[in-house]
């Protein structure tokens, strides 16, 4: 093996240890959310609002907001705050994208305008808090969009169960957004305890420790 190829793949183990060394103490936030008064606990957003000392940047890739058989797919998109999303029309009508207020802020009301299937149309979300969707052809219609401070949320499945990936270390303030429900807060410590982590899959992958955190919204 040539020196340049011993210093590129010497790189290359350099950056890999790095990137599994950063996970190596990250840890899953999981439970169920009861909600109460409501017909389904699904598409509960459950977020972690900040990590002490981190900024995030927004994802490269573009999120994506479709509108399919006359609704919103999917009905509940969380994103990073920054982030910019794709809105899709595959109905063979056409269709409208207008928010009244972000955060309930009227000021931030903006409409995309119409357009036929097969055009897309991009908008960058710099505010946090739940975006409205709504379709001044088809009154019927709505979605939401919810902004959230950090890529540590996750969104709830016909159970109320969710799982938050790969938190760091500390204390935290677990928040939720419901379409219906109150918001709520709870504080959640990720640790990850010599013992009770999961075990690996092999030697080269870090354990991950699953904290529980249980929730209760109403509406």
């Amino acid at each position: 093996m040539t020196k340049s190829k011993r210093t590129i793949l010497s790189a290359i183990v350099l950056l890999t240890l790095g990137y599994l060394a950063s996970f190596a103490w990250a840890g899953d936030v999981k439970g169920k959310v009861t909600a109460q008064g409501m017909p389904s606990p699904e598409n509960i957003v459950v977020y972690i609002d900040s990590v002490p000392g981190k900024t995030f940047l927004p994802p490269v890739q573009h999120a994506i907001m479709d509108q399919v058989r006359m609704e919103f797919v999917p009905h509940v998109l969380v994103i990073v705050k920054g982030t910019t999303v794709n809105f899709l029309n595959d109905d063979p009508v056409q269709h409208n994208v207008y928010w009244s207020a972000i955060n309930h802020d009227r000021k931030l009301a903006h409409n995309m305008g119409t357009w036929p299937r097969g055009i897309v149309k991009s908008f960058t979300f710099n505010e946090l808090g739940d975006v409205p969707l709504l379709c001044k052809v088809h009154s019927e219609m709505s979605g939401y969009i919810v902004v959230v401070p950090t890529p540590y949320f996750a969104l709830t499945d016909k159970e109320g169960s969710y799982t938050i990936k790969n938190v760091p270390p500390g204390q935290y303030t677990l928040k939720t957004w419901s379409e219906k429900a109150q918001p709520t807060t709870q504080t959640v410590i990720v640790k990850v305890a010599e013992g009770t982590a999961v075990k690996p899959a092999c030697n080269c992958c870090p354990a991950t420790q699953v904290t529980n955190a249980n929730l209760t919204v109403k509406e």
